[in-house]
This record gives C-alpha cells, sequence and structure tokens, in this order.
C-alpha cells in the first residue's frame, strides 16, 4: 500500500496513445502541436505524458524506458495525468496495459496476496479486492499460512477464486480514477504534478 511519504520514479511505461501531430485544441481546431504520447508507467501506474525525441514513431503497447540516464525513444516527461485527461483511445488501452504488466509481474501481485495488511481493526486490505468479501478474505489468510501462494494458479486452486488477473486489473483501474481511501498498487494522485521525473 502506498504512501505519500516519499517520491516515486517510473523506470518504464506502456505507450496508451500517441498523437504526432499533438492535441487538437478546441480554441484551434487546425492547430497541431509537438507530438505527445500517454503511457503509463510498469511499477506504480502513473498515467505519464511524454514527448518522444525527434521523428520518433510510437506504437500502442509499446513499452519505452522513461528512467534515469540514456533514453532511446522519449525526450522527456512532461507531468503526470488524470484518468480524465486520457484520450479515447488511451482509456481504452489501458486495461490490456495494465493485464499485460499484472501477467508479466506477476511474483510481485502473488507476493501482495501473501503479505496483504490489515488496515484497521474491522477491515483488511484483502477486501479492498473486487468480489472478495470477509469469508473469500479469511479463506485466503488460512491458506497462506498453511503454505505462500506460489502462482495466480495456485492462489485459485487454494482459495476458490476465479481470474484473479482480472480482479486485479479492476482494482487498479479504481485506483486510477481517484477518490479512493487506500491505494494497493497505484501511487495516490497528486494535484497538478509537473513532472515524475528528471
Amino acid at each position: 500500500m502506498w504512501t505519500r511519504d516519499k517520491k516515486k520514479f517510473e523506470e518504464y511505461a506502456y505507450i496508451l496513445d500517441f498523437l504526432p501531430r499533438g492535441y487538437l485544441r478546441e480554441s484551434r481546431p487546425h492547430f497541431m502541436g509537438k507530438p505527445i504520447a500517454q503511457a503509463v508507467g510498469e511499477d506504480f501506474f502513473m498515467l505519464l505524458e511524454l514527448v518522444p525525441k525527434p521523428n520518433v514513431l510510437l506504437s500502442p503497447g509499446e513499452r519505452v524506458f522513461i528512467g534515469r540516464g540514456f533514453r532511446e525513444k522519449i525526450d522527456r516527461i512532461i507531468r503526470r495525468l488524470s484518468f480524465e485527461e486520457l484520450t479515447a483511445f488511451a482509456k481504452d488501452e489501458l486495461p490490456r496495459a495494465i493485464e499485460k504488466i499484472v501477467r508479466e509481474r506477476e511474483d510481485k501481485f502473488v507476493q501482495f496476496l501473501n503479505s496483504a495488511p490489515p488496515l484497521t481493526t474491522k477491515m483488511h486490505s484483502l477486501e479492498l479486492l473486487p468480489r472478495i468479501g470477509k469469508k473469500t478474505m479469511w479463506i485466503i489468510i488460512k491458506e497462506r499460512e498453511k503454505a505462500p501462494f506460489v502462482s495466480y494458479e495456485d492462489f485459485e486452486k487454494r482459495t476458490g477464486v476465479n481470474n484473479i488477473v482480472g480482479i486485479m486489473i479492476e482494482r487498479i483501474l479504481t485506483e486510477l480514477k481517484g477518490n479512493e481511501r487506500y491505494y494497493l498498487f497505484t501511487v495516490p494522485p497528486v494535484s497538478k504534478e509537473k513532472a515524475t521525473g528528471p
């Protein structure tokens, strides 16, 4: 679960939309700006606005390096975006990008299922996952006390929970839309943050 006490940086991101002529502005409908990309970070699911290097074309679903050091395709990170600021195409692409991350980082998410803590005396962080109520929560806790889960398949077989990947995706999307009290997988939104990297 994330707190606001430490700044997070993304190393890699998945392109959600690439606008080679920039945003179309209502005030100047024929105005074409500089190329812009919208992306989601691989580690903390930050929604980001990126500027590609000159003459670079990006494709939705493409993984790009945005961390410190030499960047082959990305010139700079402009800022974090809110979910509402994503283009319609980016919103449509977002669940696919999240699914790819959740599947490729299985160890990280299985570790969450093995170590998710209580939030209060009456509520457990596992209960924030869609379709996980108190009865299922106790099944998960009892099973992980016997032995840690080793994979999504192992988790589903031992708990009876179906499609844990889909459940994770749904929770991440809910967090990205904002206004949550607790954030399990994403960094809480920061109002008008200018940038997330050097």
